[in-house]
């Protein structure tokens, strides 16, 4: 599953023991498993070997350079969603080739660097972006590759939140299937643009391995009618959302949804498409941690609570989805570790509040977690926090956003410094003016 172990009755990742990290850099402090990052990209791409996708690793669910970089080394494309995550792959050395970028509201800007960068595909989301497209290729006197997005109108399983479902009717995602024929055949007449193919994203995670394949019969169809017609249609976008266990034992392994793609899509590889993956919280959830310190242990009515120092502005999942993050002191009370990262079936827990110190009501990481006793200056782990975690921190509050540090083995190299103050009003002091009185 990943690196993150109790060792003689404290957590290690991979060879680091992580109470040298926190007393390196402090706390809250994100930490990575370079080993568990790799394996879990080169397991993925195990798994779909038989149809050749192009993976392009999510930037959205985790963006630093230094693991973009890191997984653009095992070859791994990036999948970008702004002109700033297009940044980012591009300063981490990603070859344009590999890279696509999506998104439903792209500024002429943006659109502007994917072109002048010759990237892999423009996933396009409207006809009215199609047009823009078009026009700043004629400006650039370029021609852009693109896949036009399209809603399936499919609904995901019930454990997919609503929040991030993305491909039912209505929705801002895509354009309708109904109208993506229509859209394909206007692009390809533009001789500033290559229309490529297709793309879908039905939203993450997704559970059933069968309403990706669904998406594709769906997709398929649109596509034969097309090629019937004489269109070439040589690229099929199948988009992300596949899960990761943040319980253990609760998602589907990879071979389930590859048993249910790849027949899908053998024959369109065979006539010379190509398949591209946009997989994010899959490969980097279990890769990462969110080391914290206790500051407080208080009562309140009959709840016991333990303050930390980190909270929603620096991992915002649980007050934004309400989702589970297992959670346990580094060094536990006389070497108390967890059976399994979803039952702690041990005797002498307490049942905590685990809460942030932000100003908000829904400042909670955990509501009545059966947890060993804590007190102040305790350092307790926050799993599974690899995807979504540091890409969705804030400085709401005037919080400082947390540092990174990435572990190879038995050493620990700070990937992103912590926040200062300094940084917190550096735009606002320009000139380095003293704001007006």
């Amino acid at each position: 599953m990943d690196e993150f172990s109790y060792r003689d009755g404290t957590l290690w990742c991979e060879q680091t023991e992580l109470r040298e990290v926190a007393e390196k850099f402090g706390t809250p402090t994100y930490v990575y498993s370079a080993a568990t990052l790799v394996d879990h990209y080169v397991r993925f791409a195990k798994a779909f070997e038989s149809i050749n996708p192009l993976i392009c690793f999510s930037a959205k669910a985790l963006s630093n350079v230094h693991l973009l970089r890191l997984l653009a080394g095992q070859g791994a494309g990036i999948d970008t969603v702004s002109g700033g995550e297009l940044h980012r792959a591009l300063v981490a050395g990603v070859d344009p080739e590999r890279i696509v970028l999506a998104g439903v509201g792209k500024s002429v800007d943006e659109l502007r660097a994917a072109v002048r960068h010759d990237i892999r595909c423009i996933n396009v989301e409207s006809e009215a972006e199609v047009e823009l497209l078009a026009r700043v290729a004629r400006e650039e006197d370029r021609r852009p590759r693109l896949a036009i997005r399209v809603n399936p109108d499919i609904a995901p399983d019930m454990r997919t939140p609503a929040r991030t479902t993305t491909a039912i009717r209505g929705a801002k995602f895509g354009v309708d299937i109904e109208r993506a024929a229509a859209l394909f055949r206007a692009a390809s007449t533009d001789e500033f643009l290559r229309a490529e193919g297709f793309h879908v994203h039905i939203g993450s995670p997704i559970f059933d391995p069968g309403v990706y394949a669904t998406a594709l019969d769906r997709i398929l169809a649109l596509t034969a009618g097309l090629e019937a017609d004489g269109h070439s249609v040589t690229t099929l976008n199948v988009g992300g959302g596949f899960p990761a266990e943040y319980t253990e034992g609760s998602a589907p392994g990879w071979d389930d949804f590859a048993e249910a793609i790849c027949p899908r899509l053998q024959g369109f590889v065979d006539r010379g498409g190509q398949v591209v993956f946009e997989p994010g919280r899959t490969i980097a959830a279990n890769a990462g941690i969110l080391l914290a310190t206790v500051r407080y242990r208080k009562r309140a009515g009959d709840r016991e609570l333990v303050v930390i120092d980190a909270g929603m502005t620096h991992i915002v999942r649980a007050a934004m989805y309400d989702s589970y993050h297992f959670m346990w002191p580094v060094t536990p009370v006389n070497g108390t570790v967890p059976r399994s990262r979803d039952q702690q079936s041990i005797d002498d827990l307490v049942d905590y509040d685990v809460v942030g110190p932000i100003c908000e009501s829904s400042d909670y990481l955990a509501k009545g977690r059966a947890l060993p006793a804590m007190v102040s200056g305790d350092l307790i782990a926050i799993f599974s926090a690899g995807a979504y975690g540091m890409t969705m921190t804030s400085n709401y509050n005037s919080q400082l956003r947390p540092a990174e540090v990435l572990v190879r083995g038995g050493r620990a190299d700070l990937i992103r410094r912590r926040e200062t103050y300094d940084d917190l009003v550096a735009l606002e002091l320009l000139d380095g003016l003293t704001p007006p009185l």
